[in-house]
């Protein structure tokens, strides 16, 4: 039984309320952020309402303010991240745990780490010089041509826009997915997986019904990371994006994040209502990121309760 606390030696003691204000310090900054981004962004959430939020203009010199072009930025390429990430980084975590030898295990492993270490401005240049060119010279022609009748395929080449933030985040966050993918997938118990095998199983269904299935929800919590990583990133999306404020369905549209505008505008804002309404989309993306990463653990939280009697 564990003893009262007030049996505890002083030191202990102190170490526990160490713990306890750091735990709660952290919740403290939380709310911090909410009330400082809010205060600084009241001028212009008093004079436009919350319908700042969802109103479609941008024009500093008009003195006219809207987030939604941002928030669909922001939204967008972060989701397209997230639908080209997931599948490859399961397929390399898979591929370290399951498939690979044990010196290709190791090196596979250590560059999927090191690509997390990379700066986000060098994925940017990247973007620009290899994924946008190459975006506007070969795979959009290609996509406009067969399946331009799709909406999400209309529009010029380009290069910049959705599409290559979307794929250069996919980039940046594959590597977040699949290292705590693979440590997931290494502590499903190897009798699972040798019982699979005895049963006649194939790999493959070894793979989906001994470990997939008793990852889901580890899966899930390191899409959410990812998610979190594509929601705020700023330098890397905003050289390739196109930088427009407009909402488009064509993945070859220009779009802006909400990070990114503020990187672009923040310095050379002129007068109060600009910076308040670039603190205000601080704000908004504060609340974005807040929504989308509590929906994503209420989610993980229902697949454990899922799954919870099946392991």
């Amino acid at each position: 039984m564990a003893k009262k606390r007030k049996d505890l030696h002083i030191g202990d003691k102190a170490f526990y309320w160490i713990l306890k204000v750091m735990a709660f310090g952290i919740i403290l900054l939380l709310l911090a952020f909410f009330v400082l981004l809010f205060k600084m962004s009241w001028p212009v959430l008093s004079k436009v309402g919350p319908s700042f939020f969802w109103f479609n203009d941008w024009n500093p010199v008009t003195e006219e303010y809207g987030a939604l072009p941002f928030i669909f930025g922001t939204i967008a390429t972060s989701l397209i991240a997230l639908f080209l990430a997931v599948p490859i980084s399961l397929g390399a975590a898979l591929l370290i745990t399951e498939i690979a030898d044990g010196g290709v295990r190791k090196i596979l492993g250590f560059l999927v780490e090191m690509l997390a270490a990379i700066p986000s401005v060098v994925y940017g240049l990247w973007g620009l010089f290899v994924v946008v060119p190459f975006l506007r010279e070969t795979v959009q022609p290609f996509l406009s041509k067969y399946f331009g009748v799709l909406p999400i395929f209309e529009g010029a080449p380009l290069g910049v826009g959705l599409m290559a933030s979307g794929i250069v985040l996919a980039i940046m966050i594959t590597p977040t997915i699949a290292t705590i993918s693979r440590e997931i997938f290494l502590t499903i118990p190897k009798v699972y997986k040798e019982g699979a095998l005895a049963l006649g199983a194939t790999r493959w269904e070894m793979i989906r019904l001994s470990i997939l299935k008793s990852s889901v929800s580890g899966i899930l919590g390191a899409s959410i990371l990812g998610l979190g990583r594509a929601l705020g990133e700023t330098m890397a999306v905003a050289m390739v994006i196109g930088n427009r404020a407009e909402i488009s369905a064509s993945l070859f549209s220009p779009a802006q994040s909400m990070a990114s505008l503020i990187a672009n505008e923040y310095a050379e804002a002129s007068g109060d209502m600009h910076l308040a309404s670039l603190t205000a989309i601080g704000f908004g993306l504060l609340i974005v990121s807040f929504f989308m990463n509590s929906t994503a653990r209420i989610i993980v939280w229902r697949v454990e309760r899922k799954y919870k009697g099946t392991r």
